[in-house]
């Protein structure tokens, strides 16, 4: 196996061994402590951009199977593994991890003390790092990968160009989609729901005009203040159909109704973060990925109410508007990978469609 180097905008510096593809990389490195769903993981465009470090020891023993694929065409920059399984053992499995890389040309590191740089992403915030074979010129790389400047228009580069339609009997809802993991349209699709998925940068008027029952905007990478032109479109919206979001979708509500986000240090990436919901009391443990959140000081009380808390460090999980059909929540209801305690969600999006046809209180 060739030896291969990531380097972090810090100076540390971990070797390995490559595999996967075999190109040179840049990208923000954050870490996800999910036991599972590393398939899932990998192919969720919330990681556009991103070198994803798995914290779990063994990745890729279920190997790669048709079914678990939240994209198609993944934008995740590389994977960072303490070690691969080569061999996998499942009946669905059509392919091992290091294939699966190599296909969808995304580079792999192994051999590394995960849990080392686990600590350092702790410690120091994510930072942008760099995957490289080139082992002999330390500085040099160090100093090329201080210089890069991230992108920072990954919605545009996620989100699908062209409207699609995932076909059901009953309710019409449009997604509009910032990065959207395939298992959203599954949840609705489950419950009747007729989805047409529309691209970010959709006209408000093109909306209503496929005259929907309600709005689903979804999750998505990068800085929610870096989508400003979709903040008056969200605006226009909640005044007329039902909207629900989800993680980036989340915090573009947030903003659209007056409150701020901030860069978390190292994020919420994995599948078991502990979240109340206020009203009740009732935990559930959720799915999430994410690197920015809802300033819970910045919320105006009198448009928005606060749902849902994280309980490990009490961020902003849940919103919903006190005169608008709108809510929100910072994780994923849908899971995959992860548990299913907030698949409710979905339930309650399609009775508040159906409160909202008819008239009923919905606040």
């Amino acid at each position: 196996m060739q030896k291969r180097l990531l380097i972090l905008e810090d100076g540390n510096v971990f070797k390995g061994y490559g595999f996967g593809s075999e190109k040179e990389t840049i990208g923000e490195i954050v870490f996800n402590t999910g036991m599972t769903g590393y398939q899932e993981s990998i192919t969720d465009q919330s990681y556009n951009g991103q070198i994803l470090t798995f914290t779990f020891p063994l990745i890729g023993n279920a190997g790669i199977n048709r079914d678990d694929y939240e994209s198609i065409f993944p934008t995740t920059k590389a994977v960072i593994v303490k070690e691969y399984a080569r061999v996998p053992s499942n009946w669905r499995s059509r392919m091992n991890l290091d294939e699966f890389l190599k296909e969808k040309n995304i580079p792999g590191l192994t051999g590394v003390d995960t849990r080392r740089l686990t600590k350092v992403i702790r410690e120091h915030g994510a930072m942008k790092a760099m995957l490289t074979n080139n082992t002999d010129s330390i500085e040099e790389n160090l100093e090329r990968l201080r210089k890069t400047i991230l992108r920072r228009d990954q919605v545009a580069q996620v989100s699908t160009t062209r409207p699609y339609v995932s076909p059901q009997n009953g309710r019409k809802v449009v997604v509009i989609d910032f990065g959207l993991k395939h298992s959203i349209l599954h949840e609705l699709n489950k419950r009747d729901c007729h989805v047409t998925v529309l691209p970010y940068n959709t006209k408000v008027e093109t909306i209503l005009n496929l005259n929907p029952d309600g709005v689903m905007l979804t999750n998505g990478p990068g800085d929610p203040t870096d989508l400003p032109q979709v903040l008056e479109m969200i605006r226009n919206l909640q005044r007329k159909v039902p909207v629900f979001g989800i993680c980036l979708g989340h915090q573009l509500i947030a903003l659209a109704n007056g409150a701020k986000t901030y860069k978390m240090n190292f994020g919420h990436r994995g599948f078991n973060h502990p979240v109340k919901e206020i009203a009740t009391g009732k935990i559930a443990f959720t799915s999430q990925n994410h690197g920015y959140a809802v300033a819970a000081d910045s919320i105006d009380t009198e448009q928005l109410r606060v749902t849902h808390i994280e309980i490990n460090d009490h961020t902003v999980e849940g919103l919903r508007h006190r005169h608008y059909p709108v809510f929100s929540v910072q994780y994923h209801p849908d899971a995959a990978p992860g548990p299913h305690d907030a698949a409710d969600l979905f339930d309650q999006f399609t009775e508040l469609m159906e409160s909202w046809k008819v008239g009923n209180d919905y606040a």
